[in-house]
């Protein structure tokens, strides 16, 4: 992978590596960069007002562009593929084109049956695919590039070879390159490298796509776009629809490993039984033995997760909720503790100027004049100087020699003036705590603000130069600027919810920890009152974990120490969804179970978040929150249905194998019984509302449930099979026969799905009564009885079977509580 050393002079000359490089031609002869210790390449020529169209036009013509596909979900392709070529639909195709020869069109409904619910997993994710693409474009990061000596933002995709690239706080580098201009710029490489400490970068030093600027500003020129940049990636993952590791889906193909172990003996003991043991005819005895071998596979269930979690992502959608991974929504139902940012997140980005208090004497008129300057110093602004600009106009007299933009590591800024008259100072903005020393008298004052819930800063005049490291040592106030931040209007009712549903709010700011407190407080957060300086709590994580247990709202908190707060949590066994919008919130974003960006935030936020509210919208979360809730809640309760289908199938085989007995099973039977007691009600079951919260150990949680429910159903059907065998004689014994046990399958299977639809509401009542009223509907209507085989013969055994299912329902209600005793989930 090699680079041009002069990518600003137009076409290459003749001889040159040409075409489709994405950045191609040698700097040295095809080394490789490494992106820890980079080997420095010869800086290209900085253009600093950007190519020309026609420049760009003829880049755009060789190829010479960012063609990383930037995709927010799997492609249409891999959406059918996924849906249609998997092990069960390829068991059950095979078996389908049997019943296709040997018996009648109603034996083959199983097959149709996959086909109905294999396109409407392909239409929901479809569905999903659409909302996802759309949500991506609007949520997607555009860099400004000079372009013909103006800036403009354009998407990732139209940047060329040897574009000018602006960069700011937050800013994302996209592609690599070379640094032009640099004003005190400092970029965190940690998502390349994984050190944490910001490298701060001059004019000629290499940027990699990738990081993302924590301080300062500046530009550079893409020297490498397309496949070719490193790390190109990770832009391209950051935003796609994936499928990776849950535990919902990690248990259900858990759950189907075995399924399959036991399904291979099985059925060939059952084909060996019927077709060899059993003198039947032929055809007859294939489709009894199909009939035994489908209703092993719960293949709805894998299908109905796809449909649930799709669904979902739809649903978040509408809300303006970019769900970035898939196994977002399941993380964050599982969550127990959700660390706030206070700035953007609790409060609103914009704030206002409400005093200023000179200090020791001074002017007013003069500090004005400062704060000004100040303002106009910084050609990036954050909120709190976004507010100072806006209350005080800039001098026509001063001029900026030096300025040191904000950095939420050392909690100022700076900047030094030519005043105008001769006088050369130099001022620093920031937080009152971090610049006067402990005791200082006009501490007490800042805190009697703080405590309102105002946001102080300290103007002051230090005597060094403004690139010394010890600038903040003994500087002299001049100066408080109280802000007023703006709450959000939602926040008290999201804190309330999460207060409401069992989730422990923590705040955890950067800002003045009593002054954090006074937000939180005015939002009626719990613990509000008990704040806690960060720069006091412990530094090893147990302490520190001790201390996260038994408060709710810290300030002073460096980015760093975010992320140790994580991990700290994460160390008692909690999972923890992180807010943020700002940079100062990667580190701890990225290592958070679930990382939640605002749309607002910066590029880096955005892109290292599973989740990204679109609208800003802190209220937006608890639906987040409930959706998540209601996918891994509802799936949970149907895996129940489907797995004690697969048990009580695969038990009846053995039994039929070990008796010697005809299956008294037909396809057509097993698919009437799978869509009255578990397809229709699974679905409508999976898509009602449900906030409870998720529960570790999805595999034991149903199995429990499973194996003693299908265990009893298999046995009451056997029972009343065999009942039945001894009861009814001649030529066509065998269709009352099944009749009878597919009346108590049905029943025991009803009774499976009635305590799973609990707790009991009108249409879940509704829902129940009307499968059973399909159920006797085929009982009763002449042509369906033809149809499906079932006519109850008689009185006296189609009674003896409701008593037998009666009594396997009993028993499955006691087992049911006996288990939630013995094994609580």
């Amino acid at each position: 992978m090699t680079q041009r050393a002069d990518i600003d002079d137009g076409p290459e000359p003749s001889g040159a590596a040409g075409g489709r490089a994405g950045g191609t031609a040698a700097i040295d002869a095809g080394a490789e960069l490494d992106p820890v210790h980079p080997v420095q390449p010869p800086a290209p020529r900085f253009k600093p007002a950007g190519l020309t169209t026609a420049e760009v036009a003829e880049r755009v013509a060789r190829g010479d562009v960012n063609d990383v596909p930037v995709r927010s979900s799997r492609s249409t392709a891999d959406i059918i593929r996924a849906n249609v070529f998997t092990r069960f639909n390829a068991i059950i195709g095979v078996l389908w084109v049997i019943m296709f020869f040997v018996a009648p069109i109603q034996d083959s409904l199983f097959g149709f049956v996959i086909i109905a619910n294999t396109g409407i997993g392909i239409i929901q994710e479809l569905r999903a695919k659409k909302t996802l693409d759309g949500l991506a474009v609007i949520g997607e990061a555009k860099p400004s590039v000079r372009r013909d000596g103006r800036t403009a933002e354009i998407s990732t995709s139209e940047i060329v070879l040897g574009d000018v690239i602006e960069l700011g706080p937050g800013d994302k580098v996209v592609v690599d390159g070379s640094v032009g201009e640099a004003e005190s710029l400092e970029i965190d490489e940690s998502l390349l490298t994984g050190e944490a400490d910001p490298v701060l970068k001059k004019p000629g030093d290499l940027v990699m796509s990738g990081s993302f600027v924590v301080a300062g500003g500046g530009a550079f020129t893409a020297t490498k776009v397309g496949r070719e940049a490193y790390a190109a990636q990770l832009a391209e993952e950051a935003s796609r629809f994936t499928l990776v590791h849950s535990e919902l889906r990690s248990g259900i193909s858990t759950i189907l490993k075995y399924v399959t172990w036991m399904m291979v003996p099985t059925s060939i003991g059952l084909i060996i039984s019927q077709l060899v043991v059993k003198d039947n005819n032929l055809k007859d005895s294939i489709a009894r033995t199909v009939g035994g071998i489908v209703p092993m596979i719960p293949e709805g269930l894998v299908l109905l997760t796809s449909v649930a979690f799709a669904i979902g992502v739809i649903r978040l959608g509408r809300k303006q909720c970019l769900v970035q991974e898939l196994p977002a929504i399941e993380g964050l139902a599982r969550v127990d503790v959700v660390c706030l940012d206070k700035t953007g997140t609790l409060t609103e980005g914009g704030m206002d100027v409400t005093e200023l208090r000179p200090l020791g004497g001074a002017d007013p008129a003069y500090v004005k004049k400062v704060l000004g300057a100040l303002g106009e110093s910084d050609p990036r602004p954050n909120a709190s100087l976004q507010a100072i600009i806006d209350a005080y106009p800039v001098s026509a007299e001063w001029r900026c020699t030096e300025s040191l933009p904000f950095s939420s590591a050392r909690k100022y800024s700076g900047a030094s003036f030519s005043e105008g008259d001769g006088e050369n100072n130099t001022w620093l903005l920031g937080a009152p705590d971090v610049l006067l020393p402990a005791g200082d008298p006009a501490l007490d004052e800042i805190n009697d603000l703080n405590e309102q819930g105002l946001r102080v800063l300290l103007l002051a005049r230090s005597a060094r130069e403004l690139d010394d490291a010890a600038v903040a040592t003994g500087v002299r106030p001049t100066a408080l600027v109280v802000l007023e931040q703006r709450l959000r209007p939602d926040a008290a009712d999201t804190l309330r919810y999460f207060e409401d549903q069992d989730v422990k709010a923590k705040v955890i700011s950067g800002d003045n920890a009593v002054s954090v407190g006074a937000v939180a407080g005015k939002l009626g957060l719990p613990g509000a009152e008990n704040t806690v300086d960060a720069r006091k709590l412990p530094t090893e994580q147990a302490g520190m974990a001790d201390a996260l247990d038994a408060n709710a709202v810290f300030g002073r908190v460096t980015p760093q120490q975010k992320r140790d707060m994580v991990g700290a949590l994460q160390s008692r066994g909690h999972t923890v969804a992180m807010t943020g919008d700002g940079v100062n919130d990667v580190l701890a974003l990225k290592d958070a179970d679930i990382g939640v960006s605002m749309g607002s935030g910066s590029e880096a936020t955005r892109a290292v978040a599973q989740i990204v509210l679109l609208n800003n919208s802190f209220s937006t979360l608890p639906s987040v929150v409930a959706e998540g809730r209601r996918v891994i809640g509802n799936i949970t309760r149907v895996a129940t249905l489907f797995l004690t289908k697969t048990v009580y199938s695969v038990l009846l085989a053995i039994l039929v194998v070990c008796s010697q007995v005809e299956y008294p099973f037909l396809p057509r039977h097993l698919t009437l019984l799978s869509t009255l007691t578990i397809g229709i009600p699974a679905f409508f079951l999976a898509l009602a509302p449900n906030k409870e919260r998720a529960k570790p150990h999805f595999v034991k949680r149903v199995m429990r449930y499973a194996i003693p429910g299908g265990i009893v159903a298999a046995t009451a059907t056997f029972v009343t099979y065999v009942v039945a065998r001894s009861y009814y004689t001649g030529p066509d014994a065998l269709k009352s026969e099944t009749s009878a046990a597919t009346l108590t399958l049905f029943l025991t299977s009803m009774w499976v799905l009635a305590i799973i639809a609990r707790p009991y509401t009108w249409w879940r009542v509704g829902l129940v009564g009307a499968m059973g009223g399909a159920f006797l509907i085929v009982l009763v209507v002449p042509w369906l009885q033809d149809f499906f085989q079932l006519k109850l013969e008689g009185t006296t055994m189609p009674w003896i079977a409701v008593g037998i299912a009666a009594a396997a329902a009993t028993l499955i209600e006691f087992t049911f509580r006996w288990v939630d005793r013995k094994f609580p989930a």
